[in-house]
């Protein structure tokens, strides 16, 4: 819910679009022209609908210019190249751009259905990436008259740094101090995705920047 609401906030302050041809991020990339059954949703998350009968896979193109992580079990793949990826009945083929920070906040249906603590942040690695973690009271209309906050995250490839940067603005019940959980992802270390994980880095936030090594 984290990461679909602050794109969805991102939409409404920044008039940003959720859903991305592939010519949107990767014009570069010759390949990408003529896809029209693979999306980017943010971009982050590389979408591929399976819409073909019977189907237990599909041919997934990765876009060249970074590597990808599959959202399931996080292996890496080099992009610029054509795959042949899983898809079982139970879900899509889905992959995380290298260089993305994706927050994931407890699992629920509605936003108002308990509190976004912790929130846990999968860095995956090899590229810089940055994202904003938009809030609102999550019920009404007050984010269009101000009542929102945003928290810029920040990660640095070379120093292995993440920031988590100054809450700005504030709202009616906002979490003033909260845990985020933070996962590294890379290469090496292939970490599928999970609500629930034991080898977490856990850090304390109370508004004001923090930064965490990997």
């Amino acid at each position: 819910m984290p990461y679909i609401y602050s794109l969805a906030g991102m939409a409404y302050h920044r008039d940003y679009t959720l859903m991305r041809g592939l010519i949107m991020d990767y014009g570069q990339d010759e390949n990408v022209k003529n896809i029209a059954d693979e999306y980017l949703f943010g971009t982050a998350l590389l979408i591929n609908p399976v819409y073909k009968y019977h189907a237990t896979n599909r041919g997934v193109y990765l876009p060249k210019g970074n590597g990808w992580y599959n959202l399931y079990d996080g292996k890496y793949t080099a992009g610029g190249q054509t795959i042949t990826a899983d898809a079982p009945y139970d879900r899509i083929p889905v992959y995380v751009k290298e260089g993305s920070i994706i927050p994931f906040g407890p699992e629920i249906q509605y936003t108002g259905e308990k509190p976004a603590d912790p929130v846990t942040l999968y860095v995956y690695m090899g590229k810089d990436a940055e994202f904003t973690l938009y809030e609102d009271e999550g019920t009404n209309y007050n984010y269009e008259k101000g009542a929102f906050s945003t928290i810029q995250l920040t990660y640095n490839e070379a120093k292995k740094t993440l920031t988590i940067g100054d809450r700005k603005g504030s709202f009616a019940n906002m979490i003033s101090s909260r845990k985020f959980n933070v996962i590294w992802v890379n290469k090496d270390k292939a970490v599928p995705l999970q609500f629930e994980l034991n080898d977490v880095q856990q850090v304390k936030y109370e508004g004001e920047k923090v930064i965490l090594k990997f």
